[in-house]
């Protein structure tokens, strides 16, 4: 039994790849296309493990596609592909519809085809699971219900209406050709090996640094914070007896306004690592002007989670915050790895000038 994983050398699917290699006995095809966010030294553990298949290449490369489903004959395929920093769909919203959005409908093709080939039992049995974000359901006021799978779709930034865009495909997939798919649809994910450009390793790294703390607006954008490691388990847990064509929430049940989230990160590295002088890295934080179109709040109702499958998250936010910030102090060689001149230039362009 195989599984095919794309994307899987970026934060969420090199977690769930490590994870799953560690806990089951099938082969994983990992395909990857490499970019900035995609690091293979995620995956070093797994070198010379012959149940992990690494293949670099796009999703959109339907040759490439078709010959490993082709070869390897997976039962699954997990989409994690996708480019994910808004602040980047900002400043360069085309790779976000190539990616998000074209490379997914040339992997639901290439998928569709290989599946109608397959002998009946196989054929019932596969599935798609395509793996999408909560911001596809816009933004909240303070006091609104959390999302449902119910709620429509408002993305407001590049990177959610492409996203938003690919959930459609992945849905019309099912109705219109009855391809077998899943869809999930997370909160902010936190945790080990998260690129260094998202809130809370951008804090770490840069609190150990000694540099500023940016913190867009007043701080009080609000998110549902989920650890990668459950949102890891919830997928395995849909992939297992998720029913066909429905969308499931998985949140962490973690609401916090994002300065919350700074301060928690200082005071548990005024604990870990304290400075030397003495002073707290809280006096780090740096206001700057707030990102155009900068949501207020997301919130996930995971109930239907909870009720059709059993899923509830391991982790609290105290819990799996510390379990973070432990292992970033506990890793620098990824960090210092990870931080390539493409990053840098990327943190220079997008907070020059943004000071408030």
């Amino acid at each position: 039994m195989t599984l095919l994983v794309t994307g899987g050398a970026g934060f969420i699917g090199a977690n769930f790849v490590l994870d799953w290699l560690a806990a089951h006995d099938e082969t994983l095809v990992n395909l990857d296309k490499l970019t900035y966010a995609g690091n293979p030294e995620t995956l070093a553990s797994l070198q010379g493990n012959p149940r992990h298949v690494f293949v670099q290449g796009d999703i959109g490369d339907v040759a490439l596609v078709t010959r490993l489903l082709a070869e390897h004959q997976p039962r699954a395929v997990i989409n994690f592909a996708a480019e994910s920093h808004v602040d980047r769909s900002i400043h360069g919203p085309g790779d976000f519809i190539e990616t998000n959005i074209v490379g997914t409908f040339r992997l639901l093709e290439s998928v569709r085809g290989y599946w109608s080939t397959l002998p009946e039992q196989a054929k019932s049995a596969f599935r798609f699971l395509h793996v999408s974000t909560d911001e596809v359901y816009g933004s909240l006021a303070k006091d609104d219900p959390a999302f449902a799978e119910t709620n429509r779709y408002e993305p407001n930034s590049p990177y959610s209406a492409s996203k938003a865009a690919s959930d459609h495909l992945v849905r019309a997939w099912h109705h219109t050709y009855g391809l077998p798919v899943l869809t999930t649809n997370c909160s902010n994910n936190y945790g080990p090996y998260h690129f260094p450009e998202k809130l809370i390793p951008l804090m770490i790294v840069n609190a150990l640094a000694g540099k500023p703390l940016p913190v867009y607006g007043d701080g009080m954008q609000i998110r549902d914070w989920l650890y990668v490691k459950d949102h890891c388990s919830a997928i395995r847990r849909v992939l297992e007896v998720g029913r066909l064509g429905e969308t499931y929430n998985v949140g962490g049940w973690n609401e916090k306004p994002n300065i919350e989230i700074v301060n928690t990160v200082c005071q548990l590295l005024d604990e870990l690592r304290p400075k030397a002088d003495g002073t707290s890295y809280a006096t780090q934080i740096t206001y700057v002007t707030d990102r155009p179109g900068h949501d207020r709040r997301y919130a996930i109702d995971a109930r239907k989670l909870e009720a059709e499958l059993g899923w509830k998250p391991a982790e609290t936010f105290e819990t799996g915050i510390r379990k973070t910030v432990q292992w970033y102090l506990d890793n620098p060689e990824w960090v210092q790895h990870v931080q390539s001149g493409a990053y840098r230039d990327w943190v220079s362009k997008n907070y020059a000038g943004r000071q408030a």
